[in-house]
């Protein structure tokens, strides 16, 4: 009778707990979010991360978590997003930490800065250290950041004529954002900051005289092989830039653990499936510019090595403006020298013998 009584039991709490599951499962709540991104929707890759960010949300929460995208200069300029997520205009935003270098020049390192890491690099960096050196600065902005994109290594841009010692550089208005810009400003440049939407007017119009973005696939989204010839690589301020989730502090702490794993997991393929994306449609982008006159053209190894030398006097010279940078700065070094010394041997010795030969070339 015992046994037969404890079984009772057991069948009565099974079936109680199978009718209660959906109770549980929709007793989530439903959470509405308002994104601001730093790009325009013509730009699809970059763009089309947010939108898949956001499609994998609403699909791991069963749509109870939804996060409603806006394209950059809908709810708040390019350049502003870090400042509306902060303020809680949006809770979440989708954009590139060195475009507030104003702010800190910290912001810097959890993007990309001269001479800096590639993209596997950078995320080496990130995914082991790198997010908890840099959190300190985030909070004092009140948000937290997760890596969500990566464009690798960027091209360095447009110009209107071509560069050929660092004597061309005297004078030239040029498009280019943060350190980068301070490096060529101490080379002659008068650096420009300008967000994506913008970036063709002023090129065509003359109000700058050289510009860069990204790279092929979307320069040429943009247009800007219509209103300049000679298209310079590589882009050495730009080795991996990483993109990033910001989300307002508070409301991050607020959102269930649920909701929570869901934003980091989109994060995360957000994270593959940009770069991948580039990685497939730049190299189709290249040739067609070319076959269409664009005129492709390397930076002078002069222009490289005077360049080099000046970023390095700007790091050093940052430790006395920037306690964050200070502080990061030096653990950066470190893991940055080490994964040189690193992709000096297996990495650089693949590459530089299959991407130069003629073996097994069409």
């Amino acid at each position: 009778m015992q046994r037969r009584s404890f079984l009772k039991k057991v069948a009565a709490g099974a079936a109680a707990s199978t009718l209660a599951a959906p109770a549980i499962i929709h007793a989530q709540p439903k959470i509405q979010w308002r994104l601001a991104a730093s790009w325009p929707k013509s730009l699809e890759t970059l763009y089309g991360g947010v939108e898949l960010l956001v499609q994998r949300v609403a699909e791991m929460t069963d749509g109870n978590f939804q996060i409603r995208a806006f394209a950059a200069g809908e709810i708040v300029p390019a350049l502003q997003v870090l400042d509306a997520v902060q303020a809680g205009t949006v809770e979440i935003g989708h954009t590139a930490l060195y475009y507030y270098f104003g702010k800190d020049p910290a912001f810097a390192l959890g993007t990309s800065v001269p001479f800096g890491p590639n993209l596997r690099q950078n995320h080496a960096w990130w995914y082991n250290g790198g997010a908890e050196l840099m959190a300190p600065l985030l909070k004092e902005y009140g948000v937290v950041a997760f890596l969500a994109g990566n464009t690798g290594c960027q091209m360095a841009g447009w110009f209107r004529r071509e560069i050929k010692s660092v004597n061309d550089l005297k004078g030239l208005k040029f498009r280019v954002a943060g350190l980068a810009g301070q490096v060529l400003a101490r080379l002659g440049v008068v650096p420009q900051q300008i967000g994506a939407p913008d970036i063709y007017p002023a090129l065509e119009k003359g109000t700058i005289d050289a510009a860069e973005w990204v790279g092929p696939y979307d320069d040429e989204k943009l247009g800007l092989n219509k209103v300049a010839p000679f298209y310079y690589y590589p882009g050495w301020w730009e080795g991996g830039s990483m993109l990033h989730t910001l989300v307002n502090e508070q409301k991050w702490n607020d959102l269930p653990k649920a909701y929570q794993a869901a934003l980091l997991a989109a994060c995360g393929e957000v994270t593959g499936w940009i770069p991948a994306r580039y990685d497939t449609l730049n190299p189709q982008a290249l040739r067609r510019m070319v076959a269409g006159g664009t005129k492709l053209r390397q930076w002078p190894r002069s222009v490289m090595e005077a360049a080099e030398k000046v970023t390095y006097q700007i790091y050093d010279e940052l430790s006395a403006k920037s306690a964050h940078w200070k502080r990061i700065y030096p653990e950066w070094k470190k893991f940055r020298d080490e994964q040189f010394l690193w992709f000096r041997a297996a990495e650089l010795g693949y590459d530089s013998y299959t991407f130069t030969s003629k073996v097994g070339a069409k």
